[in-house]
């Protein structure tokens, strides 16, 4: 790792005693996400000035249209660069485990894309006088130990003085511009697979509010989606994301409006963590999932879930796994796209 940019304060830090890491933070992971409809309205009318940046080296292939998970550049033929950034505030209290699981979700982005990771750099913000920079030195290792595993470089950053510690990667890699997975190019009569199962939002928020420890999670999310996008390449796929802050739902919502088709879902086919249909029955939702389904609930046909059922298909994930649709060998189908359904884009059978 070269440099990392210096803190913007020059106090000195004296660190007092360290209480659980999450307790530092007023949400934890990508349910501290602004809000799937805020942020589309943040960025309307930021789409690209037009075709003067189009055509030759630098075309742009994927950018603010509709939300997919990283920006695309063709850079030459049959090459283009993938780049993308995603920090967050801690989600487990280990300091390493979070290093891992922010890598993890940073790395998502570009094989959502159908691409592989070339060069990381950190995302740090840290409130020196309160927490020690050993625990800093831990996230940092956490994540660079996880980019290690994906054969992507991690060369420096940036960091500032913060009173909530957050981290996270600034992500660049390649990929074949004719072999992209994009959320809007999904075809009716396409079935939808799974890669993860979901419930890290309600276990996490457990965590956060109990200290509880769920290995079984923090497995979950370390787990990189690089086998999977290998998978769905393999198997002729062109259509995927990545379910992360905005849940199921809500990532499910946003690639059947960007291919303007229908998505039918079988609740009983979604795999869930263990404990997770537990942990939301005593209570432990966050307010990321509730706002990823009042998103939703406009284009959503439901007459049998349960509301319990619904905020489970909202829980705000945090690295979770790829939603592709197409098969793939070793995951669940969990329904399937249709031809669009006026005002529609879920269906829950």
């Amino acid at each position: 790792m070269t440099s990392v940019g210096t803190s913007h304060s020059n106090q000195p830090s004296t660190p007092g005693p360290v209480r659980r890491l999450t307790s530092y933070a007023h949400g934890g992971g990508c349910a501290c996400k602004i809000p799937p409809g805020e942020l589309e309205e943040m960025v309307a009318g930021l789409l690209p000035a037009g075709p003067t940046l189009r055509g030759g080296e630098g075309e742009l292939l994927v950018g603010l249209d509709d939300g997919d998970d990283a920006a695309v550049v063709r850079t030459g033929p049959g090459t283009a660069v993938v780049a993308t950034a995603d920090f967050f505030t801690p989600v487990v209290d280990d300091a390493y485990d979070w290093g891992r699981i922010a890598a993890a979700n940073a790395l998502s982005d570009v094989y959502a894309m159908g691409g592989r990771p070339i060069v990381a750099v950190n995302l740090l913000g840290w409130p020196r006088g309160v927490l020690p920079i050993a625990l800093a030195r831990e996230v940092l290792r956490g994540a660079q130990d996880v980019s290690r595993l994906a054969g992507c470089h991690v060369a420096g950053g940036h960091s500032v003085d913060d009173p909530e510690p957050k981290y996270g990667m600034a992500v660049t890699g390649l990929v074949d511009p004719g072999r992209l997975l994009r959320n809007d190019a999904g075809r009716p009569g396409i079935p939808l697979t799974l890669t993860k199962p979901l419930g890290i939002g309600v276990l996490n928020n457990r965590h956060k509010r109990t200290g509880e420890n769920f290995p079984h999670a923090v497995a979950s999310m370390t787990t990189l989606n690089d086998q999977a996008s290998a998978a769905a390449l393999a198997n002729g796929a062109v259509c995927a994301t990545d379910v992360t802050g905005f849940g199921l739902l809500g990532h499910l919502h946003k690639l059947a409006r960007a291919s303007s088709v229908t998505a039918v879902i079988d609740p009983a086919a979604v795999p869930m963590l263990d404990g997770a249909r537990e942990s939301l029955q005593a209570g432990y939702v966050s307010g990321g999932t509730r706002r990823n389904l009042d998103w939703v609930r406009a284009h959503l046909r439901s007459d049998k879930a349960a509301e319990e059922e619904l905020l489970l298909l909202a829980d705000a994930q945090t690295s979770g796994g790829l939603l592709v649709a197409g098969e793939l060998p070793g995951h669940p189908v969990i329904g399937e796209l249709i031809p669009s359904v006026p005002g529609t884009t879920i269906i829950l059978r």
